[in-house]
């Protein structure tokens, strides 16, 4: 390796990780007012005093939905919409809660009900995927870390190559899910916006909007994130061909 290559590949590996330190503390900040804007909304009444179970099925209904069932499930912001059995798991605070924030969150979980009912070209593709990035994530706990010592101890790339290879598809699949989940919050708040029964003011739905803005934001740096660990342990491998 001449000292050119040496210098190159020091300076990529080195970038790789300053981004993940930059996305890291943006990440946090997102997470951190993402967080601080649903405990905000959580404590404004909706003036339809509707709860998120009673919006969601709402939204169920008007889009002639009805083989999907909404239930309750245990912890926080552990809401989820199950296109195997066809649920909108919505978590106690939100299926309970009367607040802006529950009747955003249940807005778009059912976001994701339509995109189903509607065959959503991106949700097929995304829930296609996920066996396979099952398998790819609990690879990566692996392979990376090992790879790297082999890599430097044995010269031996072929670890590290499959976990790279199937971190690149986890970090495909978190950018596959960006435009689903814009989708579902632009579904969800078309609907709130034209349903006057759920939202009666325009300060309600510009809070719900904010809201899901910043859920969504968390996405985008989950996305970053993994683009960022993945150029990390890539640079490995392009500093052994240099």
């Amino acid at each position: 390796m001449d000292h050119l290559s040496f210098i190159t590949g020091y300076i990529t590996l080195n970038s790789a990780w300053l981004l993940m330190i930059v996305i890291a503390v943006v990440s946090f900040i997102v997470q951190w007012r993402f967080k601080s804007k649903f405990n905000q909304y959580a404590q404004i009444g909706l003036s339809s005093g509707m709860s998120g179970q009673e919006v969601a099925e709402r939204m169920l209904r008007d889009n002639n939905i009805t083989d999907v069932q909404v239930i309750s499930v245990e912890g926080q912001l552990t809401d989820h919409y199950n296109p195997a059995d066809k649920t909108v798991n919505l978590s106690p605070d939100v299926f309970y809660s009367r607040s802006i924030a529950a009747a955003a969150v249940a807005a778009h979980e059912c976001g994701h009900a339509v995109q189903h009912a509607k065959a959503y070209a991106w949700l097929s593709l995304r829930s296609s995927l996920v066996p396979v990035v099952n398998v790819a994530s609990t690879l990566t706990q692996w392979t990376l870390f090992i790879g790297v010592m082999l890599l430097f101890f044995t010269q031996n790339p072929l670890v590290l190559a499959i976990g790279v290879a199937a971190l690149a598809l986890v970090t495909l699949f978190s950018f596959i899910t960006l435009p689903v989940e814009f989708d579902a919050s632009r579904r969800a708040l078309a609907w709130l916006n034209n349903n006057y029964s759920v939202m009666q003011t325009g300060e309600e739905h510009a809070q719900a909007k904010d809201a899901l803005w910043w859920a969504a934001m968390t996405y985008v740096v989950a996305a970053l994130g993994s683009l960022a660990t993945l150029l990390y342990y890539a640079s490995f491998l392009f500093n052994r061909r240099n």
